[in-house]
């Protein structure tokens, strides 16, 4: 037998357990403990409707591209170090930057 020994039952034991659950009855709910309530459908399907709208990166403004941008150590260095939405200022520094220079 591999693994480590979690219960004393058998692997037959522990097969003829399971079975013996009657069908749609695998789990009964003592009504004491909410965190254990087994959900119904209609939550299940709610938080699968749920996780369906949520997948995947969320939807960008379409007004912005990406680009591959090469600029020195020290500069990026600065950004990254005031934390979070440092790409956001950049873009901020560089709108800034353009309207004080004419555009070519």
């Amino acid at each position: 037998m591999t693994g480590s020994k979690t219960n004393a039952m058998s692997r037959k034991e522990v097969l003829a357990a399971v079975r013996a659950i009657p069908p749609k009855k695998d789990f009964v709910w003592d009504g004491k403990d909410e965190d254990d309530r087994p959900a119904t459908a209609e939550e299940l399907n709610a938080a699968m409707e749920s996780y369906r709208a949520k997948r995947g990166r969320p939807a960008g403004s379409g007004t912005k591209e990406q680009v591959a941008i090469r600029l020195d150590k020290d500069v990026l260095a600065a950004f990254r170090a005031s934390g979070a939405g440092w790409q956001t200022r950049v873009n901020a520094a560089l709108r800034d930057w353009l309207k004080t220079h004419s555009s070519v």
